[in-house]
C-alpha cells in the first residue's frame, strides 16, 4: 500500500487492485510551476521551476504477453492495445501513453505488455503540465519495471521527445525536467541549452504559492505559441546579420534589440526585447533567492507579467485582472500569470498569514467580475518522480 495520508495515491492503488486482482508497483510524478522565465526555454534560455504536491500516479505491473490495458481511473475509462500497433486512438488521453511506448520502440527498448491504473490530482488546463507528470511517470515506471537502465536525463529527453513527436506539441523540457528532477523547498535554475542546472532554495515557512486558475482553456495556445516561436526566430535572423554569434536570443541582449528595433518592426522588436529581458531576469532571480530576498524576487513576477501582457502578449483578460488585484495587497509579495498564456493560472507568493483573505478576496472579486467560481490551489515544492514504497 501507499503511504497513509496520500487519499489519491490509495484511489488509484485500490482501482488497479480491484480492476486486475494483483499487486502493484505505484509510481509518482509531480506536476510543475515555473516561478519565472516563461518562454524562454524555446529560445536557450533559462527557466525557475520547481516540482509540486499534485502529481499523476500510475499502479503498474508487467504482462507475459503483449497486451496493454490501461484505466483511466479519473475518467472511468479503459484501453487496450498490442505493443506492435500503436497506431494513434481516436480517445484523446491514450495518445500520451503510446507517445512513450513510441519512443521505447524508436529507441530499440524491448518491454512486454502492462496492466496500468493511472490518475491524479493535478488539475487539467491549469498550466501544471499534467501531460509531461503523465509521460514522464510512465516512463519512469516502465524503466524501473522492466530494468531498461535509464538515467532521469535520459527519462526527461525522451519524454520531450514523445509530446514532440507523438503528440505533435512542439514544447521545450522544461516540464519533463521540473517533474523529474524537483527537489523540496528548492526551485531549479536550468539552462535550456546546455542543461546544466543547480538549485535555488526556496523556503515555505513564511510565504505559500498559491494558483489561482481563471478556468480560461489555452484555446489559442497551440497556433500562437507555434507564431511566438517564428517571431523570435526572425528575430535572430535580423540580429545574426550584425552579431554572427548570435543563435538564438539567450545570446542577444536587451541593447542589441533596441539597436536594430526599425528592421524589426513593432510585432518582432516586442517579441525579442520581452525575451531577452525574460532570460536575464531568472539569472537575476536567482541571486535574490540566495540573498533571501523574496520581495524582491516577487517584483520580478510582476515584472514578468507586465512582460508577458504588453510585449509578449500571451495574457488574456482574466489573467491580468488577478494579478491587478493582488498589487494592493500587501500580503502579496508577487503575482502573474503562469505557462503559455491565454488562460490557466496566475502564480501568487502570499505571506503565510495572509492567505485565506487572500483566496477569499481574489474569489469575490472574481467571481464578481466574470460570474465565475475561482479555484484556489495552494501548492508546496516537492521532491520529483519516484516509486512510492509502503
Amino acid at each position: 500500500m501507499p503511504q497513509k495520508n496520500n487519499l489519491t495515491a490509495e484511489r488509484i492503488w485500490d482501482a488497479f487492485t480491484q480492476k486486475y486482482q494483483q499487486t502493484p508497483r505505484l509510481f509518482r510524478s509531480p506536476g510543475r510551476i515555473n516561478l519565472i522565465g516563461e518562454h524562454t526555454d524555446y529560445n536557450d534560455g533559462f527557466v525557475l521551476p520547481a516540482s509540486v504536491d499534485k502529481a499523476v500516479y500510475f499502479a503498474i505491473a508487467p504482462r507475459e504477453d503483449d497486451l496493454v490495458q490501461l484505466e483511466a481511473v479519473d475518467l472511468n475509462e479503459t484501453y487496450e492495445f498490442q505493443l506492435g500497433d500503436l497506431t494513434k486512438p481516436e480517445q484523446q488521453w491514450p495518445v500520451y501513453q503510446l507517445s512513450v511506448l513510441d519512443q521505447l520502440q524508436k529507441n530499440g527498448l524491448k518491454i512486454k505488455g502492462f496492466q496500468a491504473s493511472f490518475g491524479g490530482d493535478l488539475p487539467v488546463g491549469a498550466g501544471m503540465s499534467s501531460s509531461a507528470a503523465l509521460e514522464c511517470c510512465l516512463l519512469f515506471a516502465l524503466n524501473e519495471l522492466f530494468d531498461l537502465g535509464l538515467d532521469r536525463l535520459e527519462i526527461v529527453k525522451m519524454a520531450q521527445r514523445a509530446e514532440n513527436e507523438y503528440v505533435g506539441m512542439k514544447c521545450g523540457i522544461m516540464d519533463q525536467f521540473a517533474s523529474v528532477f524537483g527537489k523540496e523547498q528548492s526551485v531549479i535554475q536550468l539552462d535550456c541549452r546546455s542543461l546544466e542546472y543547480k538549485y535555488f532554495p526556496f523556503p515555505m515557512d513564511k510565504n505559500l504559492l498559491i494558483l489561482c486558475d481563471t478556468k480560461v482553456k489555452h484555446s489559442l495556445a497551440d497556433s500562437e505559441y507555434n507564431l511566438r516561436r517564428q517571431e523570435c526566430e526572425r528575430g535572430v535572423e535580423i540580429l545574426q546579420n550584425k552579431y554572427p554569434e548570435v543563435h538564438s536570443l539567450r545570446d542577444a541582449t536587451p541593447d542589441m534589440v533596441e539597436e536594430h528595433k526599425a528592421e524589426m518592426g513593432p510585432t518582432v522588436f516586442k517579441r525579442c526585447k520581452f525575451m531577452t529581458g525574460e532570460i536575464q531576469r531568472v539569472q537575476e532571480a536567482g541571486k535574490l533567492l540566495l540573498e533571501g530576498d523574496l520581495e524582491s524576487f516577487g517584483e520580478k513576477m510582476y515584472d514578468t507579467h507586465d512582460g508577458l501582457q504588453h510585449q509578449y502578449e500571451v495574457s488574456c483578460p482574466e489573467l491580468d485582472f488577478l494579478v491587478e488585484q493582488t498589487r494592493s495587497n500587501d500580503d502579496v509579495a508577487g503575482a502573474r500569470m503562469m505557462g503559455g498564456g491565454f488562460g490557466g493560472c496566475t502564480i501568487n507568493l502570499v505571506k503565510r498569514g495572509g492567505a485565506e483573505n487572500f483566496e477569499k478576496v481574489m474569489k469575490e472579486a472574481y467571481q464578481e467580475k466574470f460570474g465565475v467560481e475561482l479555484p484556489c490551489y495552494r501548492v508546496s515544492i516537492t521532491d520529483g518522480t519516484s516509486e512510492m514504497k509502503g
